[in-house]
């Protein structure tokens, strides 16, 4: 994993509030985990590497927007997966970063210590500020 992407989600996740979160990058249909902060060790084995379409980080991928809950531990969506309940968090949204073509180039996921609604414009704030993530 890259310092400096580390660095960078530390200092994101301080500024929107978040406990926890992880930047995978995006290579032909496979996300791979560039950061971490606060994932418990258990966890960081399942997301090291995850594919089109599986978890929130997977669906925020395959479906090119947003993707979330308003409870890890609780959501019966099946967008969370067994494994993603261990973080010691609740509302959660993963989303993609974009290139300038339009390409995804990453997933940055980030979770918070209480349940909550994340509405359209909060998640839109996020995006936008997450755009200086070096990618």
């Amino acid at each position: 994993m890259s310092g400096n992407m580390e660095s960078w989600l530390k200092n994101y996740l301080e500024g929107v509030g978040a406990v926890a979160g992880t930047v995978h990058l995006h290579h032909d249909r496979v996300l791979t985990l560039a950061a971490a902060v606060n994932i418990p060790p258990p966890v960081l084995d399942k997301v090291r590497q995850i594919p089109y379409g599986k978890g929130m980080a997977g669906m925020a991928l395959q479906y090119n927007k947003p993707i979330q809950t308003c409870n890890l531990k609780e959501d019966e969506s099946g967008h969370v997966k067994p494994g993603a309940r261990a973080v010691d968090a609740k509302a959660a949204v993963a989303f993609p970063l974009h290139d300038r073509d339009g390409a995804v180039t990453a997933v940055v996921g980030i979770a918070f210590p209480d349940e909550r609604e994340l509405d359209d414009a909060l998640v839109a704030d996020f995006c936008q500020t997450a755009r200086d993530c070096p990618v």
